[in-house]
């Protein structure tokens, strides 16, 4: 959600931007705020875990523009804060990982508060109160997203490549809808900053199908021992396309799949959250 403002030099100086900012989507956006000379309030469950923040607190500019605040979903109340004088409003969600020990209660716990602050909009609808509220609404619907790695933990998304590398596991009988990470980071603050933004935008640099990416990889990577197997006999699923009309509408040029992919194997390398 972000409100366009006019005087963008002067709220860069003044302003601030509110995210749950640990993961992969997140951490990008914030880096690349930062790197345009935002101030960036981020949210997280626990400031001081280290561990999970240290890759925040170490980019350029954080130390005098980025803080981190305690929220969570499940305290009513503990974004009302955040919040508070800023101008736009950056929300993104992470795939869930289906390993929960708790799966019920991970479903439920972390909708319960979601669903309670959207009942009362239900009627009218979220777009519908965007306008009452003189509020700017714009969706992003990214693909299947990969690229370098800013977190230390190795997210349900990129963590796909491993799988295509180890030469263990078939590659599923799919298409894959790959955008790169920092395209989709740009696109969200291309869309806060450009008024005539609205609606839902698809993120999708290319289409194609596991077999072809693995081809790339292979190319790349000639030394590993890439999976070649399919996991079933049946002909290959059939791409398609997804227009990117929009998108680029925002100014975004989507990054060349083998620059991601290359980008992605060489980060995962570098973080030895992979190994060859």
């Amino acid at each position: 959600m972000a409100h366009t403002v006019k005087e963008r030099d002067e709220w860069r100086r003044k302003g601030g931007v509110r995210e749950w900012s640990l993961w992969y989507i997140a951490s990008w956006l914030v880096k690349l705020l930062l790197e345009q000379g935002y101030y960036v309030r981020a949210t997280v469950r626990n400031p001081n875990d280290t561990k999970k923040t240290g890759h925040l607190l170490a980019l350029d500019g954080a130390k005098e523009r980025l803080h981190l605040f305690k929220a969570d979903l499940l305290e009513e109340g503990s974004f009302d804060s955040v919040v508070d004088g800023c101008d736009g409003v950056f929300h993104t969600a992470s795939q869930l990982h289906w390993k929960s020990l708790t799966p019920r209660s991970s479903f439920l716990s972390g909708n319960k508060a979601m669903v309670h602050a959207f009942k009362d909009l239900s009627r009218g609808g979220f777009l519908e109160v965007c306008k009452r509220e003189w509020m700017d609404m714009v969706v992003m619907n990214p693909g299947w997203v990969i690229g370098p790695v800013l977190h230390p933990i190795l997210n349900l998304s990129v963590e796909e490549v491993p799988k295509l590398i180890n030469g263990g596991q078939t590659f599923l009988n799919i298409p894959y809808r790959w955008v790169d990470v920092r395209d989709v980071a740009n696109a969200h603050i291309q869309a806060y900053e450009k008024q005539e933004a609205s609606g839902r935008y698809c993120l999708v640099g290319s289409v194609l199908h596991g077999s072809q990416t693995l081809k790339i990889l292979h190319n790349l990577y000639p030394v590993l021992h890439i999976s070649r197997k399919c996991e079933d006999d049946k002909p290959c699923a059939p791409t398609y396309r997804v227009s990117q009309e929009k998108a680029k509408s925002l100014g975004i040029h989507f990054t060349p799949l083998e620059v991601t992919l290359k980008d992605t194997v060489d980060s995962l390398k570098e973080n030895n959250l992979i190994s060859f």
